[in-house]
């Protein structure tokens, strides 16, 4: 069972891309910095996708730092490794990622976005790519971290997804431009970037994983992300993760390696991805709505992706600590 998840061009819907999002193929929506003027047109460009399918997931990169889509209109959200340095101790630390997770949520869902692809899982290596993205260079501090920041999150109701599975800091390259490579034997890579996955997965902190577009050569010779080892026998069976894997962008450079659309689509869904990303190409996108077989699937998963009404309504409520945790982030932004 798996979707699509696709993009837009603008700000506006155009007449051809709401007769896409119809699809029953089409499972989610994901935006970026071009579909954003401010922050009432951002609302009226989800209402309008709303009235087409409103069981559709709406989904943005917000992660804070460099990787934040939307800004004029909102706060800006630190970068996470920034946190760690910033804090006087770990408690204040752990604090503050826990309301800012809180605001990077609570302004999303209060346009009436679904989820952002967060919190990165990755460890501080050589990635420059991820840099300051990571919230440490050890598996320990990434977990505490994260555990705190998805807490946050989970006050205003959205989920989490961790990302890049198993792990994408000891790799130079970056996957959106060439082909990656991490030669490090499975042991050491279960034993060290491994452990925030297994970690907040066992402790059901995480509804999705995004795997990343990495080949470990010592593992396997597909990415993760084509890779029923890594998603099947390592993230379901091992790991006992339940909740969906939403494949990496697979018009990257890193997802060539399994050849044209359909066969990247067929690649992804066959190693065991449930919802499957084509951004930034369009024709890509509408190949994989013609002349191809997807799998059955169930509402059930788009579901399990809504946020928490009850938490939600809460927290739109809760303005002092919005307020708040506005004002901690605009002292930690640079």
């Amino acid at each position: 069972m798996s979707y699509l998840m696709l993009d837009v061009a603008g700000t506006q819907l155009q007449g051809d891309e709401a007769e896409v999002l119809q699809h029953p193929a089409v499972g989610g929506l994901i935006l970026f910095s071009r579909n954003y003027q401010s922050r009432e047109q951002l609302i009226e460009l989800v209402r309008s996708v709303r009235r087409l399918r409103p069981e559709l997931i709406i989904a943005v990169d917000h992660e804070g730092g460099r990787v934040q889509r939307f800004r004029d209109g909102f706060s800006q959200i630190p970068a996470m490794g920034s946190i760690l340095p910033a804090a006087q101790d770990t408690a204040q630390a752990l604090d503050w990622a826990k309301e800012l997770g809180f605001l990077m949520a609570i302004e999303l869902l209060a346009c009436d976005i679904d989820l952002s692809f967060a919190p990165v899982l990755d460890l501080h290596g050589i990635s420059e790519v991820i840099g300051k993205r990571s919230f440490a260079s050890d598996a320990a501090t990434v977990t505490t971290l994260a555990r705190s920041f998805i807490g946050g999150m989970q006050d205003a109701g959205m989920v989490a997804v961790g990302k890049h599975f198993p792990g994408h800091g000891s790799v130079a390259a970056d996957t959106h431009h060439a082909q990656a490579l991490d030669n490090r034997p499975l042991a050491e890579i279960a034993a060290n970037d491994m452990q925030p996955f297994e970690t907040l997965i066992a402790e059901g902190a995480l509804q999705g994983i995004m795997p990343a577009h990495v080949i470990y050569p010592q593992v396997d010779a597909k990415p993760a992300g084509f890779s029923p080892f890594w998603l099947q026998q390592v993230l379901r069976q091992q790991l006992r993760f339940a909740g969906v894997i939403f494949s990496d962008d697979l018009g990257m450079k890193g997802a060539a390696f399994a050849g044209d659309f359909r066969q990247r689509a067929n690649a992804a869904i066959a190693a065991g991805c449930d919802m499957i990303l084509v951004c930034n190409e369009p024709e890509g996108a509408r190949t994989l709505l013609h002349d191809f077989t997807w799998p059955h699937s169930t509402a059930g998963m788009l579901a399990s992706l809504k946020p928490d009404q009850g938490r939600l309504l809460d927290a739109l409520q809760n303005e002092s600590r919005w307020q708040s945790a506005a004002a901690l982030a605009a002292r930690l932004h640079p």
